[in-house]
């Protein structure tokens, strides 16, 4: 065992030193976790008079269970007062505080952990006075420009002079004008008003020591005392003049800046006379603020005065200038500019002895002109001014300027303005025109000036092709076409105009179009082949039949036979002739023999004239066919020729009825015509050997056969097939 110097044992000191450590750490810990209080600076205190006096700190709330003692001694330190809070502020009564007096203020800010004071701080009553506010009692009009107002404190108090601040205002106006004073009456003339105008005024005072106003009294109104009317200010509008000079001129006036609002007026008298003449025109008792004259081309001047009850005002006089007659113009430049927030209006003169300006706007979509328009006069400066928010947004103005010299109104300069610019209401109204293979021309319209909303800066045209991305180009508000280039042919594309101002920008109407597969040029020039090759070839047919003339007469207009000139006509002629010709021998001037007479008609008369009629014309069909084929290859020989499907007439024969002598037995040619010739006279013989008529129908005057008819079949025979019905037989 290890043995301390004394004696004890090293053990045994150890165990109570570890003791004696336990039982004092949680006294430090706790000892280190103790916040005391914030210490309160900052102390303020205001007396209001006749009520208490408040004393605020910093900070005004402790944290945590703060509380706070507030001391106050006064008379002088004879007497003293505590309150006890647990935040700020802390009021004292009215019995504590006797002014004249000099207070001290202490705060002690206490919490469980202790207490923290503030330093003592000393307020004189007199300096920290603080008043109600006081009352008007009265504001009434002395002249046409004062008021007298009398006025009074809400408390007794006893200490005078007081400061006082007067406020005043045009009720129609929101700049607030103070006026200062000492005041020991109560009462007090406001001067330097405008002629029967209301106004407005509000007053507050404190004591000649204190540092602190009374708030401001409730507002009183009253009204100048009324005058006769102000000058006005006029302006006119002269309109072209006619042939003999007349013109027409528009008189407007309004009330000239600084004249009285509340002023009144009962009507308006006009007077104008024409330069270098004594005979006045008047017109009493206008009510408008415009009147229309009808002046001649001289130089006229023109009055307008304003009345009341009162009195007549000023005359407001402006020279109209001889219709023809030449004015200053000494403007060289103008500009409108926005400057928030105002817009601004700056020229320059060339004349240095003008100096006064009269600036007239109106907006350029106005649908009355005179109703609509105002005009304003400045003088000694070039520039002009106007709150934005007394123009309308979105709206175009004219503004004119027009130098005065004297009485003599110059020239005009005008610029266009807008008070607050927008994007269009609507794009442009957009087309598309001269479309080719790789080009088309885009065409808008000018927007309308009402739904511009602002200058158009320029135009952005965008084109897309269908699949592919877009494409644009920006040009100047002047430019209202575009050609587009390097398009490919045979594509659709859509395109669309944006129109651009300062705040903004409008798309117009999306246009698509597709450019063509084949140009103009193209199609002229594949038509120039084809018409150069058809002319070649008409050219090179013409020269052809020129040197062979029959070849193309034939290929062209083939020989066409007449019936007249054929085989089968002159035999059909010469047989009708045989059997007519008797009788006309007999008698040739009776023309009575001509006249076939009534005969009775055989029951089969009809079955032998279609006899066979329908192998007659095979055989005529095939002989036409023949003919017209030896026609065509030149042959001059248009001969007929017998139907192959007759057994009984050979085909190559000639239907030319041979001579009788020559008729040999067995021959079947002449057997054919035989037959034919032998039934044709069969039928002659009938009709002759009849003695009755067969009715008015059949009677006709006997006349030479018509050509066209000489190869027509006079007799046939119907072949009926043997097993065909008996009722079809019938109908035969």
């Amino acid at each position: 065992m290890r043995f301390l110097s004394s004696g004890q044992p090293l053990g045994v000191n150890s165990g109570t030193m570890w003791t004696l450590a336990l039982w004092v750490f949680p006294l430090l810990f706790k000892f280190s976790l103790a916040v005391l209080p914030a210490k309160p600076e900052n102390i303020s205190c205001i007396f209001y008079f006749d009520k208490n006096m408040n004393c605020t700190w910093s900070p005004e709330e402790g944290i945590g269970d703060t509380n706070y003692t507030v001391r106050l001694t006064y008379s002088f330190g004879k007497k003293s007062c505590t309150e006890q809070v647990t935040k700020a502020p802390c009021s004292f009564p009215r019995s504590c505080l006797i002014p004249p007096d000099i207070c001290t203020v202490e705060v002690e800010a206490q919490n469980g952990d202790g207490n923290t004071k503030s330093d003592t701080t000393r307020w004189n009553l007199d300096h920290i006075m603080k008043t109600e506010p006081p009352i008007i009692l009265s504001m009434n009009p002395i002249s046409h420009q004062m008021f007298q107002i009398w006025w009074k404190p809400r408390e007794k108090i006893p200490i005078y002079p007081l400061r006082c601040t007067l406020r005043f205002r045009a009720v129609n106006s929101t700049h607030w004008k103070e006026v200062s004073f000492e005041d020991r009456n109560k009462v007090y003339n406001l001067t330097g008003l405008q002629v029967f105008t209301e106004y407005v005024i509000a007053l507050r005072f404190r004591t000649n020591e204190s540092r602190f106003w009374s708030n401001w009294s409730q507002e009183k109104t009253g009204v100048t005392m009324e005058e006769v009317p102000h000058i006005l200010d006029l302006w006119r509008v002269v309109g072209p003049a006619s042939v003999d000079g007349a013109r027409k001129v528009v008189l407007l006036w309004k009330k000239a800046k600084g004249a009285p609002i509340l002023e009144r007026t009962l009507g308006y008298n006009i007077q104008y006379f024409a330069e270098n003449s004594t005979n006045l025109t008047e017109i009493n008792n206008v009510t408008n603020r415009q009147y229309e004259l009808l002046l001649t081309g001289q130089t006229h001047y023109v009055s307008v005065t304003s009345f009341n009850f009162l009195g007549q005002s000023q005359e407001a006089v402006l020279r109209i200038p001889a219709a023809h007659e030449e004015t200053i113009q000494c403007i060289r430049d103008m500009q409108a500019r926005l400057a928030e927030p105002l817009l601004v209006v700056e020229w320059e003169s060339s004349i240095p002895e003008v100096d006064s300006w009269m600036v007239e706007w109106l907006p350029e979509t106005a649908e009355s002109e005179f109703s609509a328009l105002s005009w304003e006069s400045v003088s000694h400066v070039t520039n002009w001014t106007i709150e934005q928010d007394k123009l309308k947004p979105f709206l175009c103005y004219n503004i004119s300027v027009y130098p005065v010299l004297g009485q003599e109104v110059g020239q005009p300069y005008t610029v266009q303005a807008y008070a607050k610019e927008g994007a269009p209401s609507e794009g442009p109204r957009t087309w598309v025109e001269n479309i080719g293979l790789k080009t088309a021309t885009v065409v808008w319209e000018e927007i309308p000036k009402s739904k511009r909303m602002g200058f158009i800066n320029n135009y952005t045209i965008f084109c897309q092709a269908e699949g592919e991305k877009e494409f644009s180009k920006t040009v100047n508000s002047q430019v209202l076409q575009y050609n587009l280039e390097s398009l490919t042919r045979r594509t659709s594309y859509t395109v669309w105009v944006v129109a651009n101002t300062g705040a903004g920008g409008t798309n117009g109407k999306t246009i698509n179009f597709r450019t063509w597969s084949v140009s103009v040029v193209e199609i002229i020039l594949l038509t120039s082949l084809v018409g150069g090759g058809l002319l070649f070839l008409s050219i090179f047919t013409v020269k052809s039949g020129l040197k062979k003339p029959n070849r193309l007469t034939h290929l062209c207009c083939p020989d066409v036979p007449n019936p007249a000139e054929s085989s089968l006509a002159t035999w059909i002629e010469d047989d009708f002739k045989r059997k007519s010709s008797p009788k006309e021998s007999d008698n040739p001037g009776n023309t009575e023999d001509r006249i076939l007479k009534p005969c009775s008609i055989p029951a089969d008369l009809i079955d032998k004239l279609v006899v066979n009629f329908e192998n007659f014309l095979e055989v005529l069909s095939t002989e036409e066919a023949r003919k017209g084929q030896e026609s065509i290859l030149g042959g001059e020989a248009n001969e007929y020729v017998t139907s192959p499907s007759r057994p009984d007439c050979p085909p190559g024969e000639s239907f030319k009825r041979p001579p009788a002598t020559e008729v040999i037995p067995g021959d079947t040619h002449n057997q054919c015509l035989g037959m034919t010739e032998e039934t044709y006279t069969e039928f002659n013989e009938q009709l002759l050997s009849s003695g009755q008529s067969p009715g008015p129908e059949s009677l006709s005057e006997e006349r030479p056969p018509n050509p066209y008819l000489k190869n027509s079949v006079t007799t046939r025979e119907f072949l009926v097939h043997g097993n065909i019905p008996e009722h079809t037989k019938r109908e035969i």
